[in-house]
């Protein structure tokens, strides 16, 4: 975060002294870019609810190949959403942090609010 220029205080409120910087914004768009896609988003919420998973049978759950699947969490691994624990040849995934579930489930509470004929 870094310190901003006030605007004229005398139009609206005062601005928080600081606001993300650039490399930060940016930083954070690309994790919203990865919450993106709905595969992605299946597979993220796939994991919050059925906790650790290998690709094999997550890619069952969200109905996508195994490839596909694979891919698919080579991006939120390197966007640091999934982490990954191996077990002999076997890689299980999980998200990273309650912060991963936090924004999943306040993204799908006001999805939700703004559909609420979809509940």
């Amino acid at each position: 975060m870094t310190a901003i220029d006030q605007p004229d205080s005398s139009r609206h409120a005062p601005l928080p002294e600081s606001l993300l910087d650039d490399d930060s914004a940016r930083d954070l768009a690309e994790r919203f870019k990865l919450l993106g896609d709905p595969g992605r988003l299946r597979i993220l919420d796939a994991l919050i609810e059925g906790g650790e998973l290998c690709v094999s049978d997550l890619a069952k759950v969200v109905g996508a190949s195994e490839s596909a699947t694979s891919h698919q969490l080579r991006q939120l691994r390197l966007g640091r959403l999934v982490r990954t624990r191996k077990a002999g040849r076997e890689v299980f995934y999980k998200v990273s942090d309650s912060h991963v579930r936090i924004l999943l489930d306040v993204a799908v509470e006001h999805y939700l609010h703004q559909h609420e004929d979809r509940r």
